[in-house]
């Protein structure tokens, strides 16, 4: 069965619409500073990836297997409610994050916006960049970092609660026996990343 192009223009047509309605409200609500959070999704190696970024930098990054609707709900409640899909502002998010699951990145340049963690788990998502790339710390060397060399739990909670995964390197820091630990994406991504870092 075919379907001729003047019928598919016609099915297309509503589509078309809608996504430049979209942008519309996009270059509007950011043109008049009303969109606070914006967001897009993209695809990786371990996975849909859910980016979001408010007008301070990068917010959040969540796996599939957090749901992302569920994220975008806590955003709306914990952020502002005026959460708007704009990918082209997170285009440079999105292209950092393609280099780094080439192998042609290995620091990640992006502003980020840490008001999703506060008091200890900050100080430790603060510091979880200073893990290089291709290496790993334990939770124990992380606690010392931090200057609470008893907090190692603490500082377990601190990379289970972590806003910006992939690109604050919780995945670097592992048990004192060199076990991986917990992962918000999964053990298995967390293995796949370290492999990768490694190779």
């Amino acid at each position: 069965m075919t379907i001729d192009k003047p019928l598919l223009d016609a099915l297309d047509g509503p589509a078309q619409d809608a996504r430049r309605l979209h942008d519309r409200l996009v270059t509007e609500a950011g043109d008049r500073d009303l969109l606070d959070v914006a967001y897009r999704t993209v695809d990786s190696p371990v996975g849909r990836l859910l980016l979001a970024a408010t007008p301070r930098g990068l917010v959040r990054v969540a796996f599939a297997l957090e749901d992302h609707d569920a994220v975008l709900s806590r955003l709306a409640a914990d952020v502002s409610p005026r959460v708007l899909e704009a990918p082209g502002r997170l285009d440079g998010a999105a292209r950092e994050l393609d280099e780094y699951f080439a192998g042609r990145r290995t620091v990640f340049d992006l502003d980020l916006d840490l008001q999703l963690t506060h008091g200890f788990r900050r100080e430790v998502v603060a510091r979880l960049p200073q893990i290089a790339y291709g290496s790993t710390a334990t939770y124990s060397a992380v606690a010392q970092l931090v200057g609470r060399p008893k907090a190692v739990r603490a500082v377990g909670s601190a990379c289970a609660n972590n806003p910006l995964p992939l690109v604050v390197p919780c995945h670097r820091v592992v048990r004192t026996d060199g076990s991986i630990g917990h992962y918000l994406g999964g053990s298995e991504v967390k293995r796949e990343l370290l492999r990768m870092e490694a190779a």
